[in-house]
C-alpha cells in the first residue's frame, strides 16, 4: 500500500479546515487536506455573506473557492477521499483511505457540522421534496407560494428574509417566547409584511404525498394544534457535530462537539480541533477563519517542541485493539467514516 508522509493532515475542507491548511502551508509545512464531499461546508449555501469578515465579499462559494485557490498555490495536496481509519502511534498519526495510508506528525480535525433535523414524522420522507436546508438555493422554486421556516436564530431569520423575496407568505416558527437572533435580523423580520412570526410554536409533523403540503404545529400557551398549508419547510434549529463517537481521550461534550481549548489543543498529543466541530466555536465565518489559523499555529508550536521527531510508517492493521468508531451521518464535511485511535 502506498505510503505518504507529511507534517500535517487536515480532516475537512470547510472554512476552518481550509484556513488551517493555508496558514500551515504558508509556514512551510507539508500539508494534505481531506474532504469526502464538496469543499467549503455550510457557507457554500450562502449567496451573500453577512456579516462578512473584513476584506471578504460575495457569496460563500466564492470565498471558499478563493481559499481553495490559495492552498493549491501553496502546494497543499487536496484529496477528495474519505478517511476510513486513523491511528495514533508513539510519534506518528496514520490516516487510511481506500487508496492509501497517509502518515503525519500532527492532525487537525475540522470536519464541521451539519444542520440538526427536527426528527418529526414526514421530515425524512419528504427531504428534497419540499423539506430543504438552503433558502439561497431553493427559494426561487417557491415563487408565490407559502413556506414554513423553523428556528429563531440568525440563520433562520436570514433565510426567512431570503424566502420572503420570492414567497407569498413565510411562516416563521419559533419555539420560545422570543427570537435569539441579533436585533437587526429581528427588526427586519418584524417589519417584513410577508413574514408571519409565530412564537411558542413547535412543528410536530410534516404532511404530504409527493411533496410537502402542510405542517402540523403546536402553538401558544394552550398547546393547540394547527395545520399550516405550505409547499416548503426550511429547518434551522442548530447544528450537529460531524464526528461520530469519541474515545476516552478524545473527549466531546454532551452534544457531541469535540473538547479542545481555544487554540484547538485536545487531550491527545498532536491532535487538534478547529471550527464547528469544536465545542465553544463562535459560529461566525470570521470565527471559523480564526479557529483554523489558531489550530495551525498550535501545530507549529507542537512540532517545534518535537524537532527531532521523524515520521515512522508502521503497518496499519486491519484489526487490532483499537477504538473503532461508527460513521457520522451524511452531512457537510464528515471528514471520515470509521475513525479509530490506538493508545
Amino acid at each position: 500500500m502506498e505510503i505518504v508522509a507529511v507534517d500535517l493532515i487536515v480532516l475537512g475542507a470547510g472554512i476552518a479546515g481550509l484556513a488551517a491548511a493555508r496558514h500551515a502551508a504558508r509556514s512551510g509545512l507539508r500539508v494534505v487536506c481531506f474532504e469526502s464531499l464538496m469543499f467549503g461546508g455550510l457557507v457554500t449555501n450562502i449567496n451573500e455573506l453577512s456579516p462578512a469578515p473584513a476584506g471578504v465579499s460575495g457569496s460563500g462559494i466564492d470565498f471558499a473557492s478563493d481559499l481553495m485557490g490559495d492552498i493549491a498555490d501553496l502546494g497543499v495536496e487536496y484529496l477528495n477521499a474519505e478517511a476510513i481509519a486513523v491511528e495514533r502511534f508513539a510519534d506518528t498519526i496514520a490516516v487510511r483511505t481506500s487508496q492509501a495510508t497517509h502518515y503525519c506528525r500532527a492532525l487537525i480535525i475540522a470536519t464541521g457540522a451539519r444542520l440538526r433535523k427536527l426528527g418529526v414524522p414526514g421530515e425524512a420522507e419528504l427531504e428534497h421534496r419540499g423539506v430543504s436546508a438552503c433558502a439561497d438555493c431553493d427559494a426561487p422554486l417557491y415563487e408565490g407560494q407559502d413556506v414554513v421556516v423553523v428556528g429563531g436564530g440568525d440563520s433562520a431569520l436570514q433565510e426567512a428574509l431570503v424566502l420572503a423575496q420570492f414567497c407569498r407568505t413565510v411562516h416563521l416558527m419559533v419555539r420560545s417566547e422570543h427570537c435569539s437572533a441579533r436585533p437587526e435580523w429581528v427588526e427586519q423580520v418584524q417589519s417584513n409584511p410577508k413574514i408571519m412570526l409565530h412564537l411558542h410554536s413547535v412543528v410536530e409533523a410534516v404532511r404530504g404525498q409527493d411533496g410537502v403540503e402542510a405542517v402540523v404545529v403546536r402553538t401558544g400557551a394552550s398547546a393547540q394544534r394547527r395545520e399550516f398549508a405550505c409547499r416548503g419547510l426550511f429547518v434551522y434549529v442548530g447544528l450537529v457535530a460531524n464526528w461520530p463517537v469519541t474515545t476516552p481521550r478524545l473527549q466531546s461534550d454532551a452534544a457531541g462537539f469535540l473538547l479542545a481549548d481555544p487554540d484547538g489543543v485536545t487531550a491527545i498529543d498532536g491532535v487538534f480541533a478547529a471550527g464547528a466541530v469544536r465545542a465553544g466555536f463562535g459560529g461566525l465565518l470570521s470565527a471559523a477563519i480564526d479557529d483554523g489559523q489558531r489550530a495551525a499555529a498550535s501545530v507549529l508550536q507542537y512540532l517545534q517542541r518535537h524537532p527531532s521527531q521523524q515520521v515512522h510508517a508502521p503497518a496499519l492493521p486491519v484489526h487490532g485493539e483499537v477504538n473503532r468508531l461508527s460513521a457520522p451521518a451524511t452531512g457537510v464535511n464528515p471528514g471520515g467514516s470509521a475513525l479509530q485511535f490506538n493508545h
